[in-house]
């Protein structure tokens, strides 16, 4: 038997698009005489569809695009992702799905068991877990089909109660297939073929995993479609970060000897790179090559499926800027993004010069617009009630919101999306002014930590210089006062990037911290930083998701709360 994956990148809601991609795979499945095609989890609406599962309307056109691809399966299996009434009173209304359509007919219909509940996941909202287990019969093979979470129920320390596998093994299938929709994050790629080869060397049976691609807001899906034998032996991987398309011939994935080599597994993205210094795990090579790649997708996707094509950003000449500039231009084009240099008093003569040459080696239109005369004007206004009183934060970040008000006077002349320029060691510090500098309709650093920006930098000078060198040596400010630095308000970000790793991707707590020898009174100092900035984060822009703890829905920490701040 020869089986086709599909791994494409859906729209959700879109289901003329969405239907028609699965359409051309059929065909090209076909065409390449497979027997099966498999889809990813979802793919008929797209994944995360979140509250649209609630509207009637949603699940009928989802039950209509099935109608649709069934004509197309009068000699060719298909094995689709989709919502399924739940029939039974009791429970929620519906099931995460996945259809087996043969001769223009639904043939078979498995439901998810294992409902992920915490980070980015939300399905325990939406859907009932499985009332029962049972295999697809398709040309007399018995297919084992489970849905994304129903296998990384794995480990010393299991999340859930259930592992479908163990109902389905009693079954005596031939073949496991994975319909999945796992998001990015620089750890998943390991830990998702280390799942896939434990359930092969487990069960003594090959897995096909097809999983999606594509952004979806601030979710990007990887792709990495795998195809396992029953030794643990990898015999295919699918792109990463774009669409792909594989067929394997099924009997040549049973028989296998043992995979040799590396027997270690993971379970989890917090295991992965735990033998590496934090700083060089968060700066490790291929993880910036895969966030490089990831971010890309994400601006693009984001642009495409929302029907935006330009971009407008806020240009310092600073590193995260520039790093956002040049990603923006990869993922857009030169001609679509547009930067807008806006000196104060306080700018110095290098950061105009440094902005204006990133400009020009990337060949995207800038514009200089000084705020001084705004700025003081803010000023002149608000004396009478300023009186006389120093110098403040009240005073810098007038300037810094001059800066938000023109960019997004631009942006509503001209069609145009503010990228947000903001970090993560920035934002979980709340160094960032609300309704200023962290304006914007996406946020392109937010889940990348400063010191990963740098090597970001680095990796697009890789094949020459973009970003100027004196961007990546000269120390970052501001500019919002006199010979300001960003180290006068934040530790070292080589430590402060440290600590936030631990606490907030690990959980580490302040003791945990401080028996690391990290200095009490800075662990201190950082985690109430953290924690009384979330005000300024839940009004924050979507944030790109690269890592397994990022801000925004993956993240829910009350504001009015006192622990650690």
């Amino acid at each position: 038997m020869k089986i086709a994956l599909a791994q494409q990148n859906y729209h959700i809601g879109n289901f003329d698009s969405n239907i028609k991609k699965i359409i051309d795979a059929i065909s090209e499945a076909r065409r390449q005489n497979a027997d099966l095609v498999v889809f990813s989890e979802l793919c008929i609406c797209g994944y995360p569809p979140r509250d649209f599962l609630e509207f009637e309307d949603f699940i009928n056109q989802c039950y209509a695009s099935i109608d649709a691809i069934k004509v197309h399966t009068q000699d060719i299996g298909v094995l689709i992702g989709a919502p399924a009434r739940n029939h039974n009173p009791l429970g929620k209304d519906l099931f995460n799905a996945g259809f087996l359509i043969y001769q223009k007919e639904i043939k078979g219909e498995v439901h998810k068991t294992l409902l992920p509940t915490y980070d980015v996941f939300d399905e325990g909202r939406y859907f009932e877990p499985a009332y029962d287990w049972n295999v697809l019969e398709f040309k007399g093979k018995k297919l084992a089909v489970t849905i994304c979470e129903d296998i990384w129920n794995m480990g010393s320390n299991p999340l859930y109660r259930d592992t479908p596998m163990e109902q389905l093994i009693k079954f005596e299938p031939d073949l496991m297939i994975n319909l999945s929709a796992s998001p990015y994050n620089y750890a998943q790629d390991v830990v998702r073929n280390s799942i896939v080869k434990a359930h092969t060397l487990k069960y003594n049976l090959p897995m096909i995993y097809c999983n999606t691609v594509g952004s979806q807001t601030e979710i990007v899906f990887d792709g990495g479609s795998l195809v396992y034998d029953n030794g643990g032996n990898k015999r295919a991987e699918l792109k990463y970060f774009e669409e792909d398309f594989a067929v394997v011939d099924v009997d040549q994935l049973t028989g296998q000897q043992p995979a040799a080599g590396d027997s270690k597994v993971y379970f989890a993205a917090s295991e992965v790179g735990l033998e590496k210094n934090v700083l060089d795990y968060l700066a490790d090579e291929k993880n910036i090559e895969e966030i490089h790649a990831a971010l890309v997708l994400g601006i693009k996707d984001y642009f495409t499926k929302m029907g935006f094509r330009k971009a407008i950003i806020g240009s310092s000449g600073g590193i995260d800027s520039a790093v956002t500039i040049a990603l923006a231009v990869e993922a857009l084009g030169k001609e679509n993004v547009r930067a807008v240099l806006m000196p104060s008093h306080y700018s110095t003569s290098h950061s105009v010069s440094d902005a204006e040459q990133l400009s020009k080696n990337l060949n995207n239109p800038y514009d200089i617009i000084a705020i001084k005369n705004i700025y003081d004007a803010f000023l002149q206004e608000l004396k009478p009630l300023f009186q006389d009183l120093p110098f403040s934060v009240a005073e810098e970040n007038i300037q810094s919101r001059t800066r938000g008000n023109l960019l997004m006077a631009i942006a509503n002349k001209f069609d145009y999306i503010l990228l947000n320029t903001s970090n993560k060691s920035e934002l979980a510090t709340g160094y960032g002014t609300l309704y200023g500098d962290m304006a914007g309709g996406l946020g392109v650093l937010g889940d990348v930590y400063k010191t990963q920006v740098y090597a970001l930098a680095k990796f697009i000078n890789r094949n020459g210089e973009i970003i100027p060198e004196h961007i990546l040596t000269k120390a970052p400010s501001a500019e919002l006062r006199p010979d300001q630095k960003d180290s006068d308000s934040l530790p070292e970000y080589d430590e402060l990037d440290t600590i936030l790793f631990k606490y907030i991707e690990e959980r580490q707590g302040p003791k945990e911290l401080i028996r690391q020898g990290f200095n009490e009174q800075l662990v201190n100092r950082v985690l109430k930083m953290v924690n009384r900035n979330e005000y300024k984060r839940n009004q924050f822009c979507p944030i790109i998701r690269v890592s397994y703890k990022a801000f925004g829905v993956g993240r829910r920490i009350p504001i009015v709360a006192k622990y650690l701040s």
